[in-house]
């Protein structure tokens, strides 16, 4: 579900591939790479991934499906400082619903000082039940964190591309039509005509993608949609590193279009 009016034909090209065999892939000695695009680059990303034999996930029967995401932390965004003053470890809380089944999570990420990310997560009914007994003790057990420390603090939505080498090395996530809600000061922002992509390798095995990526030159690009969605919904929030972050995918979204707000 593209833009309105909006198809990919790189990606009508692709062969499909389930989310059970997805789920297959294991890249146990695993790399992960951010950067940030737009969709005039997903356009060529997308017939170039084709032509090398990528295969795209397929869900409820998409290639492109939709994801909504809220984010936690404490009252004084404790998890959000932590980021912006660029300490290598970290923890972020999210409730995160794949609209496409309804299938509903509470996750817990956590980035060592290796640069290693780990996610632990338990399926709930619905949002809602983060505040049952066994979500507060997911969260006592596996975050640094009591659930009565932390409240909402941001939503992300966006859409989802999710791609698969042939020989399975490499899992490729794409997401636009990117939005933020701020249930804490009620604002919302957006960043239309920008893709986030997280490349997830074999660390042992060359990357057809990182190819492909290079002769589009779209760079490494580290960011965080929570981090940045906070920024675009906290007018009085210190943003630190990430301004330069913002005006960077500013830029970024902005070449070859006609986007202007952010």
């Amino acid at each position: 579900m593209p833009p309105a009016g909006r198809t990919y034909l790189g990606l009508e090209r692709m062969e499909p591939i389930s989310l059970e065999e997805m789920d297959s892939v294991k890249l146990m000695n695993r790399v992960d790479t951010k950067y940030v695009a737009n969709e005039e680059d997903l356009d060529s990303l997308l017939l170039m991934a084709a032509e090398k034999g990528f295969r795209a996930c397929l869900i409820e029967g998409r290639k492109i499906t939709p994801y909504w995401s809220m984010y936690y932390d404490t009252d004084d965004l404790e998890m959000f400082r932590i980021h912006r003053a660029g300490h290598s470890v970290r923890q972020k809380i999210r409730v995160r619903t794949y609209e496409c089944t309804g299938n509903t999570f509470l996750e817990i990420k956590r980035k060592n000082n290796k640069g290693r990310t780990k996610k632990k997560r338990i399926p709930l009914p619905d949002p809602s039940a983060i505040n049952s007994e066994e979500a507060s003790r997911f969260i006592a057990d596996q975050s640094w964190y009591s659930r009565d420390r932390v409240s909402e603090a941001c939503t992300t939505s966006f859409h989802r591309i999710t791609l698969v080498n042939s020989q399975k090395t490499e899992r490729i996530t794409l997401d636009t039509c990117l939005s933020f809600s701020n249930p804490r000061t009620g604002l919302n922002a957006g960043i239309p005509g920008a893709v986030i992509i997280e490349l997830k390798q074999d660390g042992r095995l060359p990357s057809e993608m990182k190819e492909i990526l290079l002769s589009l030159r779209i760079h490494p690009f580290k960011v965080s949609k929570y981090c940045i969605g906070t920024v675009l919904t906290t007018p009085t929030i210190f943003k630190g590193r990430f301004k330069e972050k913002v005006r960077r995918i500013d830029r970024i979204r902005n070449r070859n279009n006609n986007n202007t707000d952010i």
